[in-house]
């Protein structure tokens, strides 16, 4: 689950601006920001539609603590190098169970380049067939967030993003 400071601090980081400056940009101090992002205090309801706005996001979706994992193309200047990226996998079963695997994306990339299976994917119906090759091509190209959503015939849910 995240927390309403483990998302300022994401959304802030995504954005390239610094806590000094979000500060300044609120009316508050640096130790305000920095205490929302440790969960110690929030910000005043007030500064939510502010907050809001400065990154790009609702007030719905800065306060939902659900992850919000969408596919984004991001422009070449403002991509992150992908060997500083996470490659995930997330499994939600029907019976409750939940399985999430997070490896870094040069780990995938030298896994692949080895022809290397991973055994949590390639016994798993569901990912079968995907082409673990051409979703490192579109990371390389920009696309992040959610590349992958299959629900199996018995209700598993299987997601692969990377942040």
């Amino acid at each position: 689950m995240v927390t309403l400071g483990s998302k300022i601090s994401s959304l802030r980081k995504a954005k390239g601006i610094k806590q000094e400056e979000l500060a300044e940009r609120l009316g508050v101090s640096p130790q305000a920001v920095s205490k929302w992002e440790n969960d110690i205090s929030c910000p005043d309801i007030m500064l939510l539609p502010r907050l809001a706005d400065i990154f790009g996001v609702t007030v719905d979706e800065l306060l939902s603590r659900e992850e919000k994992k969408q596919t984004q193309i991001i422009p070449e200047e403002k991509r992150k190098n992908i060997d500083d990226m996470m490659f995930r996998i997330y499994v939600n079963s029907s019976d409750g169970d939940k399985v999430k695997i997070t490896l870094p994306m040069p780990l995938i990339k030298m896994g692949l380049e080895m022809g290397m299976a991973m055994p949590q994917v390639s016994g798993n119906d569901a990912l079968k067939g995907i082409d673990f090759t051409q979703l490192i091509s579109m990371v390389e190209k920009g696309v992040i967030g959610k590349l992958v959503e299959v629900e199996t015939s018995d209700g598993d849910i299987v997601e692969i993003v990377v942040e």
